[in-house]
């Protein structure tokens, strides 16, 4: 066993691999000395034992290597949104010609939706369908409401948010209508729907999941 691992290079392998061989007591205290430093934890006498008995496996202390955490990537806050204003429409932009392509995409979308609205159509289909449809691009009209100065304000929904409605009317002025106590309605080819304000108090995202229940109402 000690003639393999302290065998010397011949003569021919010391020049091919531009070595100079050692002689064997130089070579038996270089291999000493590089297994007590790859192995601290054993004695000489282990040492021994193990170079008469198997195979030498050299102790590997690992590093562990330190993983940099990435944090995931949020959007901004409500209160961020806020902040930089950004749903804000500028007044340059709050002219009523400016959204009459919008409102024409939308009695094509509600066309779509419905199937087509021809003069036989349900109006209950109407109705059920409108509860659930994006209404950015409406013309909502407000027919009944607590504060008489909304009473008959009439444009095209901009925004929509829980509690208001973003409204730009004719006159290019720009309105926001609480839907709380407040009666819209909506006209799409004859059709016109009804909404309660107070029972619509929701994301348009969360509208389309919503079950909505037949229940009459004691609004105004």
């Amino acid at each position: 066993m000690k003639s393999m691992i302290y065998h010397a290079f011949s003569q021919k392998e010391a020049e091919e691999l531009d070595v100079q061989p050692l002689g064997a007591a130089r070579a038996e205290a270089f291999v000493r000395a590089f297994l007590k430093r790859s192995m601290p934890r054993l004695s000489p006498q282990a040492l021994e034992d193990r170079l008469q008995r198997k195979a030498v496996v050299l102790e590997y202390f690992t590093r562990r290597k330190h993983k940099d955490k990435k944090k995931a990537s949020r959007g901004l806050s409500a209160r961020q949104r806020r902040a930089l204003r950004l749903f804000d429409i500028r007044p340059e932009q709050q002219r009523y010609k400016l959204f009459l392509p919008l409102h024409e995409l939308w009695k094509q979308y509600i066309r779509d939706l419905c199937n087509g609205l021809k003069p036989d159509t349900q109006p209950q289909m109407v109705q059920a369908k409108l509860l659930k449809a994006d209404l950015h691009g409406a013309i909502i009209s407000v027919t009944k409401s607590k504060c008489p100065s909304y009473v008959g304000v009439t444009g095209i929904l901009l925004q929509e948010t829980k509690h208001v409605f973003k409204i730009i009317t004719k006159e290019d002025r720009l309105k926001i209508i609480p839907k709380l106590n407040c009666v819209f309605t909506v006209e799409t080819d004859g059709f016109i729907s009804y909404i309660y304000g107070s029972k619509f108090q929701l994301r348009s995202s969360e509208r389309s999941a919503k079950k909505f229940k037949a229940k009459g109402t004691t609004d105004l």
